[in-house]
């Protein structure tokens, strides 16, 4: 039986049931009641045949599905496959993921790590650069104490060698008394109260006729030599000796009576130029105004030492004190030049070690590149 005959057989039940209802003659409110019962009653049906009509639709549509479930069902497995193969998929790449973080965090902690290890090695380095700075200062102290202990020693000397000199001249006078005293000994009458009508043996009236002569350097002197005699000043007996007059500077210069004692000193160069004594007094007019802050005066004055007197012993000091001049003048190239040659002519003293010592604290070698 078709969804149509079906359909077309209730409606005729239901007209027949209306007709029956109205052969009696009902009332008005009667007639109102059966016309909204047989509306209500349409309406009933038609949402009957409509639900009927939907529950075929869904049967027949079932129906095609059940047709078809054969192609529906092989193309539903190859989606579970691919689904799978992708949910696979993203679950390697989830695990390579994972993986790739843990090895991000090792390396994030080794790179940590060797920051560290270069964070300790960079304080490390300089707490071994100022502990080298420090030992340097150090030893440029001690050498700087050291060449002024040299010095000092020096300067004794060369006060010794002044009252050298001095006594070496008081015993040729004496000795020239001496042998004067023994001609006039010789000369003296004889017992018997004889004269002699002619002496043969006379002895010059004037004892320092009979004293040997002074020895006289010539050329440029050198400090090294002791003195061996006393040049007579120039000016004539009002100057004081050349060691007397030199003793007197050193000893105002000790005190740091450095004005009298410059002008000791100047006097010592005036009246004595050829006295090995005048390279010292150079050489400390020189000192006097290297620390005063006058370097270029400083610088003509170790000039003097080092062209006038080159076998004084103050030469080497000269060098370096000159180098240090030149290099407070802003003249690099001339100071390191200066400190060379120092360390060139006398290897083996304080001064150039001193001299190696300012060379590798401004990072310059000791040999000059060609």
């Amino acid at each position: 039986m078709s969804l149509r005959t079906w359909g077309s057989a209730n409606l005729t039940a239901t007209s027949n049931w209306l007709l029956c209802i109205a052969h009696d003659e009902p009332t008005g409110r009667q007639k109102a009641e059966r016309t909204l019962t047989m509306t209500e009653s349409k309406q009933t049906l038609n949402r009957k045949f409509a639900h009927k009509t939907f529950n075929f639709a869904s049967a027949a549509l079932l129906a095609g599905a059940l047709l078809c479930s054969s192609p529906a069902f092989a193309v539903s497995k190859d989606m579970v496959q691919l689904q799978t193969q992708i949910q696979q998929l993203q679950d390697a790449v989830a695990r390579l993921q994972q993986s790739n973080d843990e090895r991000m965090g090792v390396m994030k902690d080794l790179i940590q790590q060797s920051a560290d290890s270069v964070n300790k090695m960079a304080v490390s380095v300089d707490s071994l650069q100022k502990q080298m700075q420090a030992q340097h200062e150090a030893q440029s102290t001690k050498s700087d104490q050291v060449s002024g202990q040299i010095q000092s020693l020096n300067d004794s000397i060369d006060e010794i060698k002044a009252r050298l000199a001095t006594l070496q001249k008081l015993m040729q006078d004496v000795q020239g008394q001496q042998q004067s005293m023994s001609a006039n000994m010789q000369n003296l009458p004889s017992s018997g109260g004889s004269t002699s009508s002619a002496p043969t043996n006379s002895a010059p009236d004037n004892p320092a006729a009979t004293a040997p002569a002074p020895v006289v350097r010539k050329g440029k002197p050198s400090a090294n030599v002791p003195l061996t005699a006393e040049p007579a000043a120039p000016t004539g007996p009002a100057v004081p000796p050349a060691d007397d007059l030199y003793k007197t500077a050193l000893g105002d210069y000790m005190a740091a009576k450095y004005a009298l004692a410059a002008s000791e000193f100047s006097d010592v160069v005036k009246y004595y130029p050829d006295n090995p004594l005048s390279g010292n007094s150079f050489y400390y007019q020189a000192e006097m105004d290297y620390r005063d802050g006058r370097y270029p005066a400083a610088i003509k004055f170790y000039d003097s030492v080092l062209q006038q007197y080159p076998d004084s012993n103050k030469v080497p000091v000269s060098h370096l004190h000159k180098g240090m001049a030149l290099i407070a003048l802003k003249e690099t190239d001339a100071g390191v030049k200066e400190f060379r040659t120092l360390i060139q002519r006398f290897p083996n003293s304080p001064e150039a070690m001193q001299a190696r010592s300012k060379l590798s604290g401004m990072s310059i070698p000791v040999t000059p590149k060609h």
